[in-house]
């Protein structure tokens, strides 16, 4: 779809990243790094300083205790650390369960390491839906993946509903792989819980989070993952054959995102909850329908009174006519008919380009 924007001239609300800048101190960091020659490969796992950056952070924010040396792995994007937590854990015969709807690239992991993707339908308001979710484990499931706050839908994951998962996990001695790059994107005094914190999870969970989203830096390709040693080293193996490294200097920058004070996060939040409100206004007023996002920067709309196309074809008449892009539902359903209704939005973008989206929506629609 941002091929299709870019070809149109379209305002892109489909892609997840920002059209504004990253934090000035960070960029600052960046260039400082490369004056100062951090050019050349990083250790492979990460650089040392940006690894003990990432243990700080998770402690005082997730609650996570994590061994620099021995729990952390710097990644080229949250994307790898993604695919190689499942290329290392997931062997042939084994099963990987995702909640729909589900990020794109969850399935294709699993299908890259030869294992079985297993979709588990979230229930009415994404809730989770506890018999769905028995009923897909079974001696064959390896790897539940978790994603939280939530990519589409804008759901975040409660406590009790995280316990549930965990619990489930150690019943069936799955591993829980859980994206968490949203987690500072958090809306109405909304706590994030990291499922590695519940129980024994910490022994049998990857934690995945990285600098894009909430730094501004989706093109940094930061990402990392914390995880038990024995999980860890074979992460380490996958990512070492994958990508080597990510970029030395700014694995040095992310060190400066990762220092910054608190009140960062807390303006980062007030900021995107500010563009939530207006969008959802603005979408209902049209005659769209959605779940009212509690996390992350996204609104999963149903469509059907507006339309009768199909996903795609009426996300492409978006783009091309109307001029705003936006995702076709069907992307994160491994049954497409499941999104054929649905349309995603992206609000990471700057307050005046989601004004004109909006007056571009509503003279298409009147029209």
């Amino acid at each position: 779809m941002t091929r299709l924007a870019d070809l149109h001239g379209a305002l892109n609300l489909a892609q997840g990243f920002a059209d504004f800048p990253a934090p000035a101190s960070v960029k600052a960091a960046a260039v400082q790094a490369i004056k100062d020659d951090y050019n050349q490969y990083a250790v492979t796992w990460g650089s040392p300083r940006l690894r003990a950056a990432i243990s700080e952070k998770a402690d005082w924010f997730n609650g996570i205790k994590a061994d620099p040396d021995k729990n952390v792995t710097v990644t080229c994007g949250s994307t790898e650390a993604m695919m190689a937590s499942v290329m290392a854990l997931a062997d042939p015969g084994d099963e990987v369960i995702m909640f729909e709807p589900a990020y794109e690239n969850y399935t294709p992991s699993a299908i890259l390491a030869g294992a079985t993707p297993r979709p588990v339908t979230l229930g009415p308001g994404f809730a989770l839906d506890e018999e769905a979710l028995k009923e897909a484990l079974n001696e064959r499931t390896k790897l539940v993946i978790v994603n939280t706050p939530h990519n589409p839908s804008g759901k975040v994951f409660g406590r009790d509903e995280l316990r549930v998962i965990a619990d489930l996990c150690e019943d069936f001695g799955a591993i829980a792989i859980t994206d968490e790059i949203y987690e500072h994107i958090l809306y109405d005094g909304r706590e994030h819980v990291s499922l590695a914190t519940l129980g024994s999870m910490a022994e049998s969970t990857v934690t995945i989070s990285g600098v894009s989203k909430t730094y501004t830096a989706t093109g940094w390709r930061v990402g990392y993952t914390i995880a038990d040693q024995t999980l860890t080293n074979a992460i380490r193996k996958v990512h070492d054959y994958m990508t080597l490294c990510a970029p030395a200097p700014l694995q040095e920058a992310s060190v400066s995102a990762l220092k910054l004070p608190k009140a960062f996060y807390e303006d980062l939040a007030a900021s995107y909850q500010k563009k939530r409100d207006f969008m959802t206004k603005g979408l209902r007023d049209l005659g769209f329908e959605f779940f009212f996002p509690e996390g992350s920067y996204y609104i999963l709309a149903d469509f059907s009174s507006l339309s009768r196309l199909e996903d795609t074809k009426f996300a492409s008449s978006m783009t091309v006519d109307c001029g705003v892009a936006v995702v076709p539902g069907s992307s994160f359903f491994a049954d497409p008919r499941k999104g054929h209704k649905l349309v995603r939005f992206s609000y990471s973008k700057k307050d005046s380009t989601l004004s004109s989206a909006m007056g571009k929506m509503r003279a298409y629609f009147r029209a």
